[in-house]
């Protein structure tokens, strides 16, 4: 059976996503194969600060506009974890490299940051998006997910209310040229 892999692609939610945690949202796949897929949302920042993070893990930092910065919204599953997409890929003890960038666990990222020592681009999430062998090939046939591949400066130099437009800009698409219903030939 031939499959995809759409590892470092993005998935573009279609206007008639009837999820809420993923209407009009960008994931970005950090790793998909015979086990499934995992990604992160990128274009979803919550209320609560990297500052109030930091606190809440013990952490302290003092770098005032970082504190600042909004923790995303990277999708339903285990949102009590975090998980930080940077690069350069660097050493942490628990990374996943997906090509030039990363997708780290663990907390030595976060105590780095702090001390001024983190990658340069970073965007830190709560929670993740998981899909079991087959079920986000399915939803792509059934008109869910518009893919592409990822560019990385979406995720680090656009603002977040941008980069669902952004990311459809590489099709070539405007969200008034998208439509909920499946074509037929």
């Amino acid at each position: 059976m031939q499959t995809i892999n759409l590892t470092r692609h993005f998935l573009i939610a279609m206007p008639g996503m009837a999820d809420p945690n993923f209407s009009r949202s960008l994931t970005f796949i950090c790793e998909h194969n015979e086990r499934g897929a995992l990604g992160l949302v990128v274009n979803r920042p919550t209320d609560v600060t990297l500052g109030a993070l930091f606190r809440q893990v013990e952490i302290e930092l003092a770098d005032e506009p970082l504190a600042a910065q909004p923790v995303f919204f990277g999708g339903p599953v285990q949102l009590e974890h975090g998980f930080v997409l940077h690069r350069p890929v660097g050493e942490w003890r628990s990374t996943l490299p997906v090509g030039d960038i990363g997708l780290t666990t663990s907390r030595d990222i976060l105590e780095a940051m702090a001390r001024g020592e983190g990658p340069g681009d970073r965007l830190v999430a709560l929670g993740y998006a998981g899909w079991a062998p087959g079920q986000l090939e399915d939803e792509i046939k059934r008109n869910g997910w518009l893919t592409v591949p990822a560019d990385m400066d979406v995720i680090f130099k656009v603002a977040p209310e941008g980069r669902y437009d952004a990311a459809l800009g590489a099709l070539g698409v405007t969200p008034m040229n998208l439509s909920d219903e499946a074509g037929h030939a």
